[in-house]
């Protein structure tokens, strides 16, 4: 019996997907931020060199795959930095809130054990003015700004595990993981014991107290499940 052949590869790749390919890891290489619009079409067929069709089909492709995000009207927007952000945070958003919880969890509590035994000064730094900024955002009561600083501090503590590969799962879900403490307005009680929880974790990766710092990170998951268990009920008895 004669054994099926295998396909040569193709020796040389469509222009569009060398387009592609480029637009991609400028994309991933912060070229173009998330959430940024990106030029107009006649910039880039000039920019470029390309015809339209090409440009179309790259841009198409790169729609397709979850990168970018058309927007009728007024252009088209970067979406997710690479596709595996854009496929874990579409799955991360249409999971139960407390499996997003728990996953969250799991790997920040990991991550602060980590952190506390491998920071160095300078993240350690960056730790505190995070809390800092934490602080001021939580007395002026600015809601956008402290769910933007909790974000910003959880990717330090993250970064701070030296873990690359726990980083780069952590960055691609960060914003899935952290929405969910944007989605009500927290009451004095649970605002004052996330930021003493923070303090505490901060207290406990700068002790270099590995069991402290994944207690610490562990209980701030807890206090954002009660809240909002808490302000669910409320709005029900409403």
């Amino acid at each position: 019996m004669e054994r099926e052949r295998i396909s040569a590869p193709r020796r040389a790749t469509s222009l569009s997907a060398q387009l592609v390919e480029s637009l991609r890891s400028h994309i991933e290489a912060g070229g173009w931020p998330v959430g940024t619009r990106i030029p107009p079409e006649q910039a880039l067929i000039e920019e470029l060199g390309v015809g339209r069709s090409t440009l179309r089909e790259a841009i198409g492709a790169l729609v397709h795959l979850g990168l970018l995000e058309p927007r009728p009207g007024d252009g088209t927007y970067v979406r997710s930095a690479s596709e595996l952000q854009s496929v874990m945070v579409r799955r991360a958003s249409s999971a139960k809130r407390d499996n997003v919880l728990e996953l969250r969890t799991v790997l920040e509590e990991y991550a602060a054990g980590a952190a506390a035994l491998r920071r160095d000064e300078e993240q350690l730094q960056q730790l505190r003015e995070l809390l800092a900024d934490a602080d001021a955002a939580g007395d002026s009561q600015d809601t956008a700004a402290a769910v933007s600083v909790d974000a910003l501090f959880h990717r330090a503590v993250v970064r701070a595990s030296g873990n690359d590969l726990l980083i780069e799962m952590y960055d691609h879900l960060g914003t899935a993981l952290t929405s969910s403490l944007g989605g009500l307005p927290w009451d004095a009680a649970h605002a004052e014991e996330h930021a003493r929880l923070h303090r505490q974790l901060v207290a406990a990766v700068e002790a270099r107290d590995a069991s402290g710092a994944r207690a610490a990170a562990a209980a701030i998951v807890r206090c954002t499940r009660d809240h909002e268990s808490d302000r669910s009920r409320a709005g029900e008895d409403q």
